[in-house]
């Protein structure tokens, strides 16, 4: 067998140590928003305060998602992501210490959720922007597959996991939280890599870097704003408690069911395209993988049996992972790594603003027209997305293959 360097070795240690970091991570975090949005709802039986739950979310993570991308490139990703894991540990000790208390308000879960999204603005830029340093550009989409594998795991066994503790109360599901969200802590601030901080000042135009660079590149615009626009229109998470409760007529366990049922999915089409990486017309699949996340949305707003339901969020899942994979190594293999936690940002930006924008915009639709309307309409909208896309990027659909070298930006040195 050819000899292994000891360096390369040594960066498979830390991609799989923070691989595991971002498991549990993610993990406590989906519990979290179980045990929230059931609460929420049940506190005030509105579908306008789910969707502010998100909407509480979004607004600190738009102000603060571009300098948390400059913080990226400047100083040491794996320590951010563990300030990150650390805070949203505080956010689920105060709601565990509330829950045992009975003193749980909707005024002190929509305060708790600006600093999820706080957090989250900071840890979205961290740790995209990361995983480059940990492998080489030949194994990267690979890696984000692996990535995105273990991610759905966590979705699929978080929801699940949070509803059956919820059984014993609430309590029980936020001490649990807090738990893994201090072992991510620790496991992240074991991670090393050949941390090189961008020594450019801080400015408003070193800032926005990301975002001019984005917007020049149009394949990379395409791409990240279609998912903007087709999870905006198509996501229906915010609105899981509703169908729980009131359409599917299950508890908090079905609710964990529902909100696991899109990462089933999308950990199998993970596993497939560990073994079977895409190679060819990736811009052509990824439009269509957002027509058929606009379908299942569709059918899982139609549904009124649980079973079909979850599986046409699966499918949603499934559909949603093949753009997830394709969006994100266009990114990294198109982006340069002293610019590449800015542009991270830009898509982190994105990410929110279709999800917990979202939510907000699915809870007040809801709340205008009823959920399976919202839902419905939202189906509709992300199928017209994909359609426009094809026309407005044609570069999108045609790319044929990933990119093997990134582009060096002239942006930084103009």
């Amino acid at each position: 067998m050819p000899h292994i360097p000891m360096s390369s070795l040594l960066r498979q240690k830390m991609f799989m140590r923070f691989w595991l970091a971002r498991l549990t991570g993610i993990m406590a975090n989906q519990m979290l928003m179980v045990a929230v949005g059931w609460q929420m709802y049940d506190l005030t039986g509105s579908a306008w305060a789910l969707g502010l739950v998100g909407l509480f979310q979004f607004v600190p993570a738009l102000l603060m998602t571009l300098p948390a991308g400059h913080a990226a490139d400047r100083w040491h990703r794996g320590k951010i992501f563990a300030a990150c894991m650390a805070l949203q540990a505080v956010v689920a000790a105060t709601m565990a210490f509330s829950a045992w208390q009975h003193s749980t308000s909707r005024e002190l879960i929509l305060g708790l959720s600006i600093l999820l999204g706080m957090a989250r603005a900071f840890q979205m830029p961290a740790q995209q922007a990361i995983t480059p340093r940990l492998v080489p550009p030949s194994m990267l989409q690979r890696a984000v597959t692996l990535s995105s594998s273990g991610m759905e795991f966590a979705v699929i066994t978080g929801p699940a996991l949070g509803g059956l503790i919820y059984m014993a109360g609430a309590t029980a599901v936020y001490a649990s939280c807090t738990a893994l969200l201090l072992v991510s802590t620790g496991l992240t601030l074991g991670v090393r890599y050949a941390h090189q901080a961008n020594q450019n000042a801080v400015s408003w135009r070193s800032t926005l870097a990301g975002l001019a660079f984005v917007w020049r590149q149009k394949v990379l615009l395409g791409a990240l704003s279609l998912d903007l626009f087709a999870v905006l229109l198509g996501g229906a998470t915010a609105l899981l408690p509703i169908y729980a409760k009131d359409i599917l007529h299950t508890g908090p366990q079905g609710l964990g069911l529902l909100r696991a049922a899109p990462s089933v999915g999308a950990l199998l089409m993970s596993l497939a395209l560990m073994r079977w990486p895409l190679h060819r017309r990736v811009g052509h699949k990824l439009l269509a993988a957002v027509a058929v996340f606009g379908l299942a949305t569709l059918a899982f707003g139609l549904s009124t049996h649980i079973g079909l339901s979850m599986l046409a969020l699966a499918l949603a899942g499934a559909a949603d992972n093949v753009s997830v994979v394709i969006r994100l190594t266009i990114m990294q293999l198109d982006t340069p790594d002293d610019i590449r936690g800015r542009v991270s940002a830009v898509n982190s930006l994105f990410i929110g603003a279709s999800n917990q924008l979202g939510e907000f915009e699915s809870g007040a639709l809801a709340a205008a027209v009823g959920p399976v309307a919202s839902v419905v309409i939202g189906g509709l909208g992300t199928l017209a997305v994909a359609a426009l896309w094809f026309k407005l990027f044609p570069g999108l659909a045609q790319r044929d293959q990933f990119e093997n070298q990134p582009r060096q930006t002239e942006l930084l040195k103009s």
